[in-house]
């Protein structure tokens, strides 16, 4: 008889802090060893001061390797958990055009998630991940967002719901240590890497 599960230490916020931003920076070897010490649940309630979480870092940079790693190991209602700015990581990834992390973050496979759904949550200036791409005028990601909800507007239609479903601005970009502040009209702060020729500074190809 096998006895009762140990119990996991309690991450400092310190190392809080330091999971968040090897999100931020793709660094998944050190999100991996995070979670093998601390446990899932501990990455999921990592908050920054502006209530971000760790999908809202990984999404804002574009590094799909540690979303992918986490999703699966995250409470799926992480992905409709707003930030203090009432954005979701899918507003983040639709401003600064990660096609790749719109996928992952749509078509997770998990029972209650519900992708176009998703798609018209409003952030706090009252606009939809699809509005963001259309007001920044990246097309691919506006054409790929609608064409997802059509999809599930369709999936309804035919009596397809899927089981288990119930239902702005940037921040601080490093550069050589100094910090940047980038806006995207909406008053609201996102951390995320500089890209210099398509290449965010931890190596992440923006999404295509």
């Amino acid at each position: 008889m096998s006895g009762p599960a140990p119990t996991l230490p309690t991450p400092s916020a310190e190392e809080v802090e330091d999971l968040l931003l090897s999100c931020r920076y793709g660094d998944l070897p050190d999100v991996r060893a995070f979670v093998e010490e601390y446990g899932a649940a501990a990455a999921a309630g990592a908050r920054d001061d502006r209530g971000s979480t760790v999908l809202h870092m990984c999404a804002a940079n574009g590094h799909a390797d540690v979303l992918a790693y986490l999703l699966p190991l995250l409470p799926a209602e992480l992905l409709t958990t707003p930030n203090n700015s009432r954005s979701l990581p899918l507003h983040w990834a639709a401003l600064n055009r990660h096609l790749s992390i719109l996928t992952l973050l749509v078509s997770d496979p998990r029972p209650g998630v519900d992708g176009a759904h998703m798609i018209a949550l409003p952030n706090g200036a009252g606009m939809s991940a699809l509005a963001v791409a259309e007001e920044e005028g990246w097309e691919e990601g506006a054409s790929w967002l609608a064409g997802r909800v059509e999809l599930g507007a369709a999936e309804e239609g035919e009596g397809g719901v899927r089981e288990g479903v119930t239902q702005e601005g940037v921040e601080e970009e490093d550069v050589g240590g100094e910090a940047e502040t980038k806006t995207g009209g909406k008053g609201e702060e996102m951390d995320v890497d500089v890209v210099v020729d398509g290449v965010g500074a931890g190596g992440a190809p923006r999404g295509k």
